[in-house]
């Protein structure tokens, strides 16, 4: 497999919502909400079972409080991998916020007795978000995405979420198996991030994933290989991947050497598995 776009999935959420993202079509008069937009690979086609996965998220409401276990506790439960996650804020309404990381440290019955009688809420970090930051949450944390947002998540692919709080809404909680892999505390952002080259910016690593911003019309050989395939998440602009045309709406994934031609006002997201950047990415 050099290069292949990923299908669409469509997910409805009733915290979602009917206007979406350019690149996607709004929901019709009537259809239920849309909260998430996947990406995967058509059957028969690529990994089965790939690092990552790529969302659109676009929220009405607050998701509920959640947290996600690492590796090893996810593996100690069957699980191949656990769940670090990051955001691309690509819009944002006056006074968006999402939680990440509560206010002081907490002890795991603290956050027990917080999730059952619904105080978590204002026990959360809860920041002001505007268009074009980048969070990163590593597995552990405790979060909550508010209203009024529309974000691009990237994380480690495994379906693996355990809910502490939830609103009131009739869906089942996790305590017993969020409280035990939470680390209830202030958020650090894990990485600061830095300029590889002008127009190409390290948003994360040495953590679960790489992930990275280009901006610059720079074009080469994408050095993707089958052990560390390369997602492409085009925001803004065009560009050719292997001979195929890109730009937003669409994420392309490649797991091959192939050509990356770009055009002026490029704008997407790079990523790939494995703590260290790779440097000599697009050669």
């Amino acid at each position: 497999m050099p290069a292949i776009r990923l299908e669409t999935k469509r997910v409805e959420k009733p915290w979602g919502r009917h206007d979406l993202w350019p690149g996607f079509d709004d929901v019709p008069e009537g259809g239920d909400p849309v909260g998430e937009i996947w990406f995967q690979a058509p059957k028969g086609v690529g990994e089965d079972d790939p690092d990552l996965l790529i969302k659109y998220l676009f929220t009405s409401e607050k998701l509920s409080v959640q947290v996600h276990p690492d590796d090893a506790d996810a593996q100690k439960r069957g699980y191949e991998r656990g769940k670090s996650e990051a955001w691309q804020i690509l819009a944002a309404e006056p006074h968006a916020t999402i939680a990440i990381g509560t206010r002081w440290p907490m002890t795991h019955d603290e956050l027990r007795a917080s999730s059952l009688d619904g105080s978590i809420e204002d026990k959360l970090d809860w920041k002001a978000v505007k268009a074009d930051q980048f969070w990163y949450s590593p597995a552990g944390t405790v979060h909550a995405i508010g209203p009024g947002l529309v974000l691009v998540e990237i994380q480690q692919n495994v379906d693996l979420t355990y809910r502490l709080y939830d609103y009131g809404r009739p869906r089942e909680l996790h305590l017993d198996d969020g409280v035990a892999v939470a680390d209830p505390v202030p958020y650090v952002a894990p990485f600061q991030p830095r300029d590889i080259e002008p127009g190409r910016r390290l948003l994360a690593a040495e953590c679960a994933f790489v992930t990275e911003r280009w901006t610059s019309a720079r074009s080469g050989t994408l050095a993707a290989t089958h052990e560390r395939p390369v997602w492409l998440v085009p925001l803004k602009g065009e560009g050719v991947l292997d001979g195929q045309p890109i730009g937003p709406g669409g994420v392309w994934l490649a797991d091959s050497a192939v050509p990356f031609e770009v055009k002026p006002g490029i704008d997407l997201l790079v990523a790939y598995p494995g703590g260290a950047p790779n440097e000599a990415l697009l050669g």
